[in-house]
């Protein structure tokens, strides 16, 4: 066992070796008079056995040259996915119909169907004809012949609508071009703005609902907000 101990102190004496002589290192085996061993790096006391051995100190490698630095080449970030454009859909330009009064006056609407009005028979010719009957004939007598008995009197006149022959007519539209529309859209507009400082205020009103309507119509169909 005193053998095992001593050479298990061998790393260690090793190590004191090394800082005493850089070049060579010398190692003393000591054995006492009871046979017990000893590792040491100076020479054995008097009366001890000693055992020398130089061993050569180990050195540390040889220093190799700085690791060059792995320097990773800096990748430009992946930049995410744009959105894709917002698709704007517009609704189809609204006509605009031009119509004509039986005066000759003309108006706008959205519909294309003309102001109703009622004519009469008589307005297309359909009355009874100065000259005599139909054919030709002679005309009827003014005054009833002999034996006809008198007429009755008079009735009362009736309070109401009588109806009388007759249709329904409506004014002639036509459809604007689309500049057109625009155009009165426009003049429209100006005719607004020029009112808008002399209105009331209670027609102020009525007329900003309107020129909002017009400025949304001609985004729409003029592409001109």
């Amino acid at each position: 066992m005193p053998v095992v101990r001593a050479f298990a102190s061998l790393p260690l004496l090793l190590m004191a070796a090394m800082a005493v002589n850089a070049q060579e290192l010398v190692i003393y085996r000591c054995e006492d008079a009871t046979g017990q061993l000893t590792l040491r790096d100076s020479p054995c006391p008097p009366g001890e056995k000693q055992q020398a051995r130089s061993m050569q100190r180990p050195r540390d490698p040889a220093q190799s040259s700085a690791p060059a630095v792995q320097t990773s080449t800096p990748t430009a970030p992946i930049a995410p996915a744009s959105a894709p454009p917002p698709v704007v859909y517009r609704a189809p330009p609204r006509p605009m119909y031009e119509c004509e009064a039986p005066d000759g006056s003309r108006y706008t609407n959205e519909t294309g169907e003309g102001q109703a009005r009622w004519e009469s028979w008589v307005g297309y010719g359909y009355f009874w004809p100065r000259g005599g009957g139909v054919g030709g004939g002679p005309r009827p007598p003014t005054t009833p012949p002999p034996g006809t008995p008198p007429p009755d009197r008079p009735r009362p006149p009736v309070v109401g609508v009588v109806p009388v022959g007759g249709t329904w007519v409506r004014d002639v539209c036509h459809m604007l071009p689309q500049a057109e529309t625009c155009a009165r859209l426009s003049d429209r507009r100006y005719e607004i703005l020029r009112r808008y400082g002399s209105a009331m205020p209670s027609e102020r009103r009525t007329l900003d609902l309107e020129q909002r309507g017009i400025d949304a119509r001609m985004a729409n169909d003029c592409r001109n907000p």
